[in-house]
C-alpha cells in the first residue's frame, strides 16, 4: 500500500471532483445555481464541462476542507456529487475531444500546477 504521507508520493496530491445537476426553472433556482458555479470557481474550481468542476488539492485534509464548504453551500435541491482521485488515478484518464469541438473555456486537460507541487 502507497505511503500517502510521503511528500513525494503520486497518492498525496490530488483532485476534488464536482459533479451536479441542478434544477433552474424557476429564477430563485437559476439564481442558486449560477451562485454554486460562482462559489466554485471562486474557491479555485476549473471547469471541465458544464456541470463538472476540477481543483486541485495538495492534501486529502485540503479536499475534506472543500468538501465540508460544498456541502454547506450546494443548493438544497438538485444533485451535487464530489469524487476524489489521486493525481495518479487523474494523470491516468484519457479526454477524447471531436475534431472542431468548442470547449469555450473549459479545461480540457487540467495538471496539478506547479505551486501545489512544491508543497
Amino acid at each position: 500500500m502507497p505511503n500517502p504521507d510521503n511528500k513525494g508520493s503520486p497518492y498525496r496530491m490530488g483532485w476534488i471532483l464536482v459533479a451536479f445537476d441542478l434544477p433552474v426553472g424557476t429564477d430563485r433556482e437559476r439564481r442558486q445555481a449560477t451562485s454554486f458555479r460562482k462559489f466554485l470557481k471562486d474557491d479555485g474550481f476549473l471547469m471541465l464541462q458544464f456541470s463538472v468542476y476540477v481543483r486541485p488539492c495538495v492534501s486529502y485534509e485540503h479536499i475534506e476542507k472543500h468538501a465540508a464548504r460544498l456541502k454547506g453551500l450546494a443548493p438544497m435541491n438538485g444533485l451535487v456529487r464530489i469524487m476524489f482521485f489521486t493525481d495518479k488515478q487523474w494523470g491516468l484518464s484519457i479526454n477524447l475531444i471531436g475534431e472542431g469541438t468548442d470547449v469555450g473555456g473549459r479545461e480540457t486537460n487540467p495538471e496539478m500546477p506547479d505551486q501545489i507541487l512544491f508543497w
